[in-house]
């Protein structure tokens, strides 16, 4: 069986920032846009958390949930240096390390490098060893499969460990809130809820078919998990499955015109970071939040591949006419169109290969 650890950095931007700033330390710290601007939360101190600050919080919000709480703009270059530190540690245990931000990661320890038969001892060495050389600290999550370990990393925050053994496995996953299963959103707890699946003890009674049909194909995915089945592969070579990029804008506008000179930056900034990782894609999705932060995304898929600003730019006209100019709202009196202001718009393409991949039609045979 494997032994699988998870570890996740506690509150990482906003911890860095009080280690390198001791005045910080204690305080209600925010990492991310300045209020007085259309920035979101980066991230945040436990101080902050108190006040039901969170992130991706719009900034201005924060601000008004703490009104004590103290704004820095964030040092992606010293977050990711530190984020290599860790790594370091990581590897002197295991190659089986699978990256998924720069403040987590999977480590198959099941056979590692210093020989070392109990996975919580590893566990336990590695959040010692990243205090030691980061003074900062770690929560980690042990089990025999990814979710699992994942899961149990969030148990005892700050600087936790948790085991979840095979045994226990069935218990804790029947107990677990549906809303607290890795992968599952806002949108598909209210869904999975409004079927009466509240808890794991739910889910696990609805047959193969009755998950797909709810979920789609992650149906096979939760339905292997609550049995046990599968999700123990670390992939150190993890495979890129998507690039984006997105931007706040400065003032809410409903202007096509003025969208389509954004996303033509963005299309531009998309075309380099392809050429730089040698890759192309299929497809082109767009997202659009807007100025009441509802949330829409519009997708097209070319049979062919596509990698540059103007190739993205011709798929982005087939787009754009699905996206609404208006929606109607329904007073109890009147019924009148909202003009539909974007405040942030987005490009992400997927269903990536290297650029130097032929093209191929599958056939039947």
């Amino acid at each position: 069986m494997k032994k699988i650890i998870h570890i996740d950095m506690d509150a990482f931007y906003a911890s860095i920032e009080q280690r390198d700033h001791p005045l910080l330390k204690d305080k209600p710290l925010i990492v991310g846009g300045m209020p007085n601007s259309r920035g979101v939360v980066a991230s945040c101190s436990y101080e902050a958390r108190k006040f039901g600050i969170k992130s991706a919080m719009p900034s201005h919000m924060a601000k008004k949930l703490c009104k004590d709480a103290i704004f820095v703009i964030p040092r992606m270059e010293v977050y990711k240096q530190v984020s290599l530190q860790i790594r370091e540690i990581f590897y002197a245990y295991t190659d089986l390390v699978e990256p998924l931000a720069l403040d987590e990661a999977y480590l198959d320890v099941t056979e590692n490098k210093k020989n070392i038969s109990s996975a919580i001892t590893i566990a336990k060495e590695i959040k010692e060893e990243i205090f030691k050389k980061t003074k900062l600290t770690a929560s980690a999550g042990v089990s025999f499969n990814k979710f699992l370990a994942k899961i149990a990393s969030k148990q005892k925050k700050p600087n936790g460990l948790t085991v979840i053994t095979p045994k226990e496995a069935e218990a804790f996953i029947d107990a677990l809130p549906i809303g607290r299963f890795f992968g599952i959103g806002k949108a598909t707890e209210q869904l999975l809820r409004e079927n009466n699946i509240l808890t794991g003890a739910n889910l696990r009674k609805k047959t193969q078919e009755e998950l797909n049909l709810l979920l789609g194909r992650r149906g096979y995915y939760y339905y292997n998990i609550l049995r046990n089945i599968g999700d123990t592969e670390v992939c150190p070579d993890h495979i890129r499955k998507s690039v984006g990029r997105e931007i706040t804008l400065n003032y809410d506008t409903a202007n096509r015109k003025e969208w389509k000179k954004i996303l033509e930056s963005l299309a531009f900034e998309l075309e380099r970071i392809l050429l730089r990782l040698n890759l192309k894609g299929r497809t082109l999705t767009l997202k659009i939040t807007f100025a009441d932060f509802r949330k829409i995304t519009r997708s097209y898929t070319k049979k062919t591949h596509f990698c540059t600003e103007k190739e993205i730019m011709y798929i982005l006209e087939h787009i754009l006419p699905h996206v609404p100019a208006t929606i109607k709202t329904l007073n109890k009196k009147t019924e009148y169109d909202n003009i539909l202001k974007a405040r942030l718009l987005g490009l992400c393409i997927t269903n990536l290969c290297p650029n130097n991949a032929p093209y191929q039609q599958l056939t039947f045979f």
